[in-house]
């Protein structure tokens, strides 16, 4: 019974062995056949992703390829574009090489002319001095003669005789010398005064600026009548608090649809008129939104006249200055003198000035500086004592400009002498700018107190009769007392 038992487990044993073996042996096969058609599919889609590399590829090789082309295309295009550029540009230094040269030809010429000039003046020169040893050798033959003969007749000593025609000798050269010193000096005095004219004529020529005339008030037009009302409020409440936040006085009459602002400071008066057009503008016109309105205008108006100042500065080639004096210079395009406006003027005489200091090889960047400042203290005479001369030569000087530069602030109107030739140019610069027919007015009883003012000066001088002045007070007439004002005396009162 056991043995059989055992027989029968050891024969299903077997059984189920042959069996687990025969399902192992199908399962591999499928496995393998699934590992085949997945090695089949990796490498279809090897050969796809393989494949698309290569489209890739020749994609990216084409685009490199049109791209280098493209980049070639571009170099060479900036390259000749360079190449024009640096032809043009060599052009426009021949042109300059070639104008210099004319330009060189030109002053050469002018050199060579002088200079003959001077070879003729150096001749008479050399004429009149043969002239005068000759009369000199005269005199002293005449001297002997006279004293021979006064010894003779009047019975004078050597002495005395001697005395007297020496001193007669001395009267008649004194009386040559001056007639030859003033020939000599009105030659000299015409050769300059051509000259002068030329270069002056030649800044003036280049440079025409246009003049505006500026009042105390400015006018501000209303929308309509109305809007009046509202600028003076309830009880005069708001015109109050406009006037008190800006200093000015406004002036509401029967004028349509106008209010006019009255004040002498440009500035005020500029703020002012901004604020109140703002005002009407914004419709909201009461105490604290006044206040609101003008020190916001009154911040942009600080911000423009440093703008202003840069861009005087800029336009006339300027750099280095102090941002405080940007500030002031700002402050001239607000500020009139004689009806013309400060900041246009400054710009014109440092434009004069540095013309005539080019023709004149000076230091054009001196000129030009104490051109532009030469009235900035005109804009610090509302706030502070003192003449704009003294108050320029006082802000120059707190922020650092030179003392080149400063002598041409404070001898503009010959406080002081003169320590250069810029300055001089620069005063020079000054008088042109306001002598431009209509660029100043003047009142009519200052013009005729000034004119009445110079005909005393003439006449207070000894031999003087009586003095007329003419050419707007540019020439004077003198007329002298002959017995006391002989023609050597009438050229040192001209002078």
């Amino acid at each position: 019974m056991t043995e059989t038992l055992w027989i029968a487990i050891g024969s299903g044993l077997g059984s189920g062995l042959v069996l687990a073996l025969i399902f192992l042996a199908i399962h591999r096969s499928r496995q393998q056949r699934a590992a085949r058609g997945v090695l089949a599919e990796a490498g279809a889609e090897a050969e796809r992703v393989r494949s698309a590399a290569r489209r890739e590829a020749e994609a990216v090789r084409s685009e490199a390829a049109l791209e280098a082309k493209a980049l070639s295309l571009q170099a060479r295009e900036d390259a000749d574009r360079e190449l024009q550029r640096r032809r043009e540009e060599g052009e426009r230094h021949e042109r300059r090489a070639e104008d210099r040269e004319r330009s060189l030809e030109r002053k050469l010429e002018e050199v060579n002319t002088r200079e003959r000039d001077f070879a003729r003046r150096e001749e008479g020169l050399v004429k009149r001095d043969q002239e005068l040893s000759a009369r000199e050798s005269g005199i002293d033959r005449i001297v002997q003669e006279q004293q021979t003969r006064l010894e003779r007749i009047a019975g004078l000593t050597a002495e005395d005789a001697r005395r007297e025609i020496l001193q007669r000798a001395e009267d008649e050269a004194r009386g040559q010398a001056s007639a030859l010193a003033r020939d000599i000096r009105e030659q000299a005095r015409k050769s300059a005064d051509r000259e002068a004219r030329r270069i002056i004529s030649m800044a003036v020529q280049r440079l025409a600026a246009e003049h505006t005339s500026e009042t105390t008030v400015a006018a501000v037009t209303l929308p309509n009548d109305e809007m009046k009302g509202r600028i003076i409020g309830r009880e005069g409440r708001n015109i109050r608090a406009f006037e008190t936040a800006t200093g000015v006085d406004v002036i509401i009459d029967d004028t349509p649809d106008t209010v006019v602002i009255s004040c002498f400071d440009p500035i005020r008066r500029e703020v002012a008129r901004r604020s109140l057009e703002q005002l009407i503008v914004d419709g909201r016109i009461h105490p604290g939104r006044i206040e609101e309105i003008v020190l916001k205008v009154r911040k942009e108006l600080d911000t423009q006249l440093v703008e202003l100042g840069e861009q005087a500065a800029f336009e006339t080639g300027i750099n280095g200055l102090h941002p405080e004096m940007i500030r002031l210079i700002g402050r001239m395009r607000y500020r009139t003198s004689y009806g013309q406006n400060i900041l246009d003027h400054s710009k014109e005489v440092s434009w004069l000035a540095g013309m005539m200091a080019a023709e004149l090889h000076l230091d054009v960047a001196l000129a030009k500086r104490g051109g532009l400042l030469h009235d900035v203290g005109k804009v610090l005479t509302h706030d502070t004592e003192g003449t704009h001369v003294e108050l320029g030569v006082d802000v120059a000087r707190k922020y650092g400009e030179s003392a080149a530069v400063i002598n041409c602030i404070e001898a503009h109107h010959d406080d002081v002498p003169h320590e250069s030739t810029e300055s001089v140019l620069v005063q020079a610069a000054d008088a042109i700018s306001g002598a431009r027919p209509g660029a100043r007015r003047e009142a009519f009883e200052t013009y005729v107190k000034r004119l009445t003012r110079l005909e005393e000066v003439a006449n207070g001088f000894a031999g003087g009769e009586k003095s007329s002045v003419i050419q707007a007070g540019r020439e004077m007439r003198v007329e002298v007392t002959p017995d006391r004002v002989d023609d050597a005396g009438a050229g040192t009162l001209a002078e």
